[in-house]
């Protein structure tokens, strides 16, 4: 039986002047082809069940490629995770090591038997011990990723590199010109997949890095030669407020992990008119369904009942159903069951089908209840973002002794540089405006009882609006 590659094979078996690169520094594919960043302290990681808590994206990058193949579980750790949750994951999970560098913080908080320093510092193997290379034994090791957007403690679904890499078509070698660049951190499933396509494809990776401004970011990328970009559609909306955005040409730009509405897509398009623009669908459970290429937002409604690579959707109730090879293997730590008795998992998304074509509505968790009408704010948002002076819109709920809650959106606006905000007639003219687009396209109830033009929006960790209590716990913002 012939044993599937772990992630260093890929590193490998592809040459050429590929990095990983940071802010601060960059690391050969081919360097770490031939060496380790976890020196003598390798073999010790051999058929553990290992805690990812490193500060830097590259040192986790360095660790899964090192400690695919030879670890028995992989958990990895996003940066925002609560402190007062490490110990239900640890002993979720069964961690008996933990990898950090040599910024993590609160190090010494994690109790387990074995810590681990990894470092970019690339070390040739052949001045490691013997027993520190690469083992002839592969082990199927398990990947466990958080789930984001919960409040208590984030469930951890457990995929292998097979799951993860279903939907990514290794590339050949003369594909090692390709630069990917992303705006998600690669410790969420987001991220992870581009990590992967990059290493699975041949490709160097530029990371992104939390509290870095946008013009920074973009600046790395167009020293880089960017040609493969990744983000959701706010981290896009956010560099596109961003003059930089005018530095970088990516022949692909690539959107996920939020809605793609039309005016997110549209607004790309004008950016990049050379370059084909896709957005992707995925879940941490679900693994990625489909991407679409044709630039319209939503999909074909042929795409359901239909398997397509393996992936078979359905419709239930309005939520959409996901069956294929990509979806987790389970939940860790004694979870309810991933799926259901026939192997789809509810996704919790709602689908709208229209003529031809499927639109997502938003979350079935995410609805707004004004006077028992149920309101999905992505539908709102999709109409007010079409606005020529809309960036960026929130819509949430705001109490009303009437009808319990009416609906109001939050508004950016698309600014140049030297240009002064509306004020006065101008803005309530720009508000009644917004307010007319919105009667025009939605149903009385769903058209917002306010139009706030505010200077900036709260994101997550994970670069989608924060929603909710979120919106007033998060500190990011796209200025």
């Amino acid at each position: 039986m012939v044993e599937p590659p772990s992630l260093r094979d890929y590193v490998a078996r592809i040459p050429g002047p590929r990095v990983l690169c940071d802010p601060v520094q960059s690391v050969t594919f081919t360097a770490l082809a031939h060496g380790t960043s976890l020196g003598g302290e390798l073999s010790s990681l051999t058929g553990r069940s290992v805690l990812l808590a490193t500060e830097s994206q590259l040192t986790t990058a360095l660790a899964l490629i090192e400690l695919d193949g030879r670890a028995r579980r992989l958990t990895i750790l996003p940066p925002d995770t609560a402190a007062a949750h490490l110990p239900a994951l640890i002993a979720g999970a069964e961690i008996d090591a933990v990898v950090i560098d040599r910024s993590s913080p609160q190090s010494a908080a994690f109790d387990v038997p074995l810590r681990v320093v990894c470092t970019p510092s690339i070390v040739p193997m052949q001045q490691a011990s013997e027993a520190s290379r690469p083992s002839a034994h592969h082990i199927a090791t398990e990947w466990v990723l958080l789930t984001s957007g919960t409040t208590g403690v984030p469930k951890m679904v457990v995929h292998n590199l097979a799951t993860l890499t279903a939907p990514i078509a290794a590339a050949s070698p003369a594909d090692g010109a390709a630069v990917w660049g992303t705006f998600y951190d690669i410790r969420r499933y987001g991220g992870l997949q581009i990590f992967l396509r990059a290493v699975l494809g041949g490709a160097s990776l530029v990371l992104s890095q939390a509290g870095e401004p946008v013009a920074e970011h973009l600046a790395r990328l167009a020293r880089a030669g960017v040609t493969h970009l990744s983000g959701t559609p706010s981290h896009w909306r956010r560099a596109l407020m961003n003059p930089a955005i005018a530095t970088i040409a990516p022949g692909y730009v690539r959107l996920s992990g939020e809605i793609a509405d039309q005016a997110a897509l549209d607004a790309l398009r004008t950016a990049f008119p050379s370059a084909n623009i896709g957005h992707a669908y995925a879940t941490t459970e679900a693994g990625v369904a489909f991407d679409v290429n044709d630039g319209l937002a939503g999909f074909p409604a042929a795409f359901i009942g239909a398997i397509r690579d393996g992936v078979e959707m359905k419709i239930v109730d309005g939520s959409l159903r996901i069956r294929s090879p990509r979806i987790a293997l389970r939940y860790s730590g004694g979870e309810q069951p991933l799926y259901d008795g026939d192997g789809f998992i509810d996704t919790k998304d709602i689908i709208e089908q229209r003529g031809e074509r499927c639109y997502f509505s938003g979350r079935e968790d995410g609805i707004i209840n004004v006077g028992g009408l149920k309101i999905h704010p992505e539908e709102i948002e999709a109409v007010v973002n079409q606005h020529p002076q809309v960036r960026l819109s929130l819509a949430r709920p705001q109490p009303s002794p009437v009808l319990g809650a009416v609906v109001v959106a939050d508004v950016v606006l698309r600014m140049d540089d030297e240009a002064q905000p509306p004020v006065g007639s101008e803005l309530d003219q720009l508000k009644d405006d917004i307010l007319k687009l919105c009667r025009a396209s939605l149903p009385r109830h769903k058209v917002p009882a306010t139009i706030n033009v505010v200077p900036s929006l709260a994101f997550t960790a994970a670069g989608k609006l924060a929603r909710g209590e979120r919106a007033r716990d998060r500190k990011h913002s796209e200025r």
